[in-house]
């Protein structure tokens, strides 16, 4: 007898190039980019992420990605003073700051790393959230962020396919002609801009879908990984959600990384990455009778754990971590 099924099924065809330890992970764009990048830091994989700061528009990330690859240096002219602080209009606003110098600097590191790893990366992971893009009305100019300025200075407008699709292509191009062995990965966010309206946001995806399907038909070394899907059309029930019914709760992105890590990793990687979350748990414990012996032997274990870990696979992210149990052991013992 066939049982009944409550859920549609959703087959992910695995990528050929997998993440691990061995490679190096760039990712870019809207705040879902975030949640991976998070799982992927706390699993000590080595990522460099959102250089620009959550960026949601395809033009903002294409420009990014390019600027990656030139390397050029972000300037007094790039900044402009609003509420008391510097901003660009090229990144979020975690990089602002009430010091011009302190802002470009920032920036500059930011840039100076991703600089460094695009070139590298075995991996790109860009994640798009939005087609509307505002614009300057002065200047035409596309920006990332409208830093809380006033809403006349801008005009919204929803970004044609192609368009989406030629600058993406044009940014890959540039990174492929100095990192032949890069791997892309596409997801479409599947947190809902519903200040755009239900119908408009709906519009915004299509286009995305689309546009990164064409990518991905386009060049061999672009995958497809179908968080959006996931989300929407398997999980499909607001019990997924947070209580904005936009944003996707726990349950639902760690529904997503688990998919994601099947996909997306290779199996030696997986069964390290257990072991790397259990070292990377233990250091955020704070315990409340630090001077015991069962603390002094907790340190201890997790010492040798880190240790053992370091002799079998020594590019693993992990001396801070044994710096610390000894550390913290050491004092404990004084």
């Amino acid at each position: 007898m066939r049982t009944m099924d409550f859920y549609l099924s959703l087959d992910i065809k695995p990528i050929d190039q997998r993440i691990t330890y061995k490679g190096s992970v760039l990712l870019i764009g809207s705040c879902f980019t975030e949640h991976i990048s998070d799982r992927l830091a706390q699993h000590r994989l080595p990522v460099c992420s959102n250089p620009h700061g959550i960026l949601f528009n395809p033009l903002s990330v294409a420009d990014s990605l390019e600027r990656y690859v030139s390397g050029l240096d972000y300037t007094e002219n790039d900044l402009f003073l609003l509420h008391e602080l510097w901003h660009s209009w090229e990144h979020h606003s975690r990089f602002s700051d009430i010091d011009k110098n302190a802002a470009l600097q920032k920036m500059n590191g930011a840039l100076a790393e991703a600089h460094e790893v695009v070139k590298k990366a075995t991996h790109v992971i860009i994640t798009l959230g939005s087609s509307f893009q505002y614009y300057l009305k002065e200047s035409n100019q596309p920006v990332a962020n409208n830093h809380r300025a006033p809403g006349q200075w801008f005009e919204k407008r929803l970004l044609e396919t192609d368009l989406i699709y030629e600058r993406l292509k044009r940014s890959m191009e540039r990174i492929i002609a100095i990192n032949a062995g890069v791997q892309f990965i596409f997801t479409i966010s599947p947190v809902r801009h519903i200040r755009d309206g239900v119908v408009a946001n709906n519009r915004s995806k299509a286009r995305l879908l689309e546009a990164v399907h064409l990518l991905c038909d386009t060049f061999e070394n672009a995958y497809y990984f179908p968080a959006y899907e996931l989300v929407i059309d398997i999980l499909r029930d607001y019990r997924f959600y947070d209580i904005d019914f936009v944003h996707p709760n726990y349950m639902a992105t760690q529904y997503v990384w688990e998919q994601f890590v099947a996909a997306c990793i290779d199996e030696p990687s997986r069964q390290i990455m257990s072991r790397v979350a259990a070292i990377t748990t233990a250091l955020k414990h704070r315990p409340r009778f630090p001077n015991t012996q069962a603390h002094t032997q907790f340190l201890k274990e997790q010492a040798e754990r880190t240790k053992q870990l370091l002799q079998e696979y020594p590019y693993l992210d992990l001396e801070d971590a044994l710096r610390y149990f000894n550390q913290v052991g050491s004092s404990i013992k004084e």
